[in-house]
């Protein structure tokens, strides 16, 4: 099946063979020929915290990467965290580079590069921290996309009292910059195409994830913060294939206390013998995610298999790329949206639904929000299958 599609600007593409029918579908591509170069804005956290970041490079020299095993396992890491108020450089969203490669992965024309990747972001390069101890999310992005697509989420749960660590796995981007200006780029794509099994992404991520924890909670930890991070309370969330791999990671890393997958197949990804009692979240689309049949079967196998606190909520009108923030960016950018659900909207109900189950799940806080419809929140239904 082909992988490039052409379905919205900047979006994360999908992780299954049906989904990748749905990203291909000529119908759902836009015209570009009145895109200009506006500036663009990510949303404002709401948390009482500034927010802060920095960017870890790390290379795990016990494994070799899946997809060049000529070469050791790399990741590159966006921390974000609570920070003291103060003036400071912007985090940048993505590099010229990163973007251009995206839209040529997308096979847009006539979009401006700096539309997004100039946008404009809220968290401060290298901000003093405020010093306490933090739950911690992990992000994973989707297929072929970057960190960077989940930047607006990360910076809503910095600014509400987490570490976040959001992860760019090696070879599996469109484009990702390393270190030097080293650019890597999607030699997965190649070999999924070629047939290589979707499973084998989620779990290389979920190996890629118990590395990460190995590394901010050793005895000399790679992050100079990692003093914040409270290690009995660490949670992981992904887009797509990302969400896919917050259920292998909790398969195979106890520390992982709650997932969230965000319109993911989960493709296995939930072994028969569940989860244990630890509490998922699964947060999808209509067009995908129907209980009971009619999308995407993995959903109603990863259901059966849950055995803790779960929840199936559905954002009506919604697509697969509602979940990540380029959509809304695209659509200051000029972009005509496609789907019911506008793409700032979609923003601000991830950002409440995944940060209140956080909340509820590693911070002990009950949240109605999670027990049933909310009459601010109309878009999202709650499913029972």
């Amino acid at each position: 099946m082909r992988i490039l599609a052409a379905i919205m600007l900047a979006v994360t593409l999908p992780m299954t063979s049906a989904a990748y029918a749905r990203a291909t579908d000529a119908t759902n591509v836009p015209p570009t020929s009145a895109i200009t170069s506006p500036t663009t804005q990510l949303p404002a956290p709401t948390g009482p915290f500034a927010v802060g970041r920095n960017v870890v490079h790390l290379v795990d020299t016990a494994r070799k990467d899946p997809w060049i095993p000529a070469q050791p396992r790399e990741l590159m890491v966006s921390m974000y965290y609570p920070a003291q108020q103060g003036g400071g450089q912007r985090a940048p969203y993505a590099t010229d580079e990163e973007i251009r490669l995206l839209l040529a992965g997308q096979e847009m024309t006539g979009v401006p590069v700096q539309a997004l990747s100039k946008a404009g972001t809220n968290a401060v390069v290298d901000a003093a921290p405020v010093n306490g101890s933090y739950p911690l999310v992990v992000l994973s992005p989707g297929f072929t996309a970057s960190r960077y697509t989940l930047t607006a989420l990360s910076e809503e749960l910095a600014s509400r009292g987490y570490v976040v660590a959001a992860v760019d796995h090696a070879g599996e981007s469109f484009g990702t910059e390393f270190p030097g200006g080293r650019m890597s780029t999607c030699v997965a794509c190649k070999q999924i195409d070629a047939g290589t099994p979707l499973s084998v992404v989620a779990e290389t991520r979920a190996h890629d994830v118990a590395f990460l924890l190995d590394s901010l909670t050793a005895r000399e930890p790679v992050w100079p913060h990692a003093h914040l991070i409270d290690t009995t309370r660490i949670g992981m969330a992904g887009h797509s294939i990302g969400g896919a791999s917050a259920a292998a990671a909790m398969a195979i890393d106890g520390r992982v206390r709650a997932g969230v997958n965000m319109d993911g197949s989960f493709d296995g990804a939930v072994p028969v013998a569940g989860l244990g009692q630890r509490p998922f979240l699964m947060l999808g689309t209509d067009s995908d995610s129907r209980p009971g049949g009619g999308g995407d079967p993995s959903w109603d196998e990863a259901w059966g298999r849950l055995r803790g606190w779960k929840r199936w909520l559905t954002l009506v009108g919604a697509n697969h790329n509602s979940f990540a923030d380029t959509l809304a960016l695209a659509e200051q950018a000029g972009l005509p949206n496609q789907t019911a659900l506008r793409g700032g909207r979609a923003v601000d109900l991830t950002r409440a639904y995944v940060a209140a189950f956080f909340d509820q799940h590693l911070r002990g806080v009950g949240q109605p929000l999670l027990d049933g419809p909310a009459p601010a929140y109309p878009e999202v239904r709650f499913n029972k299958p």
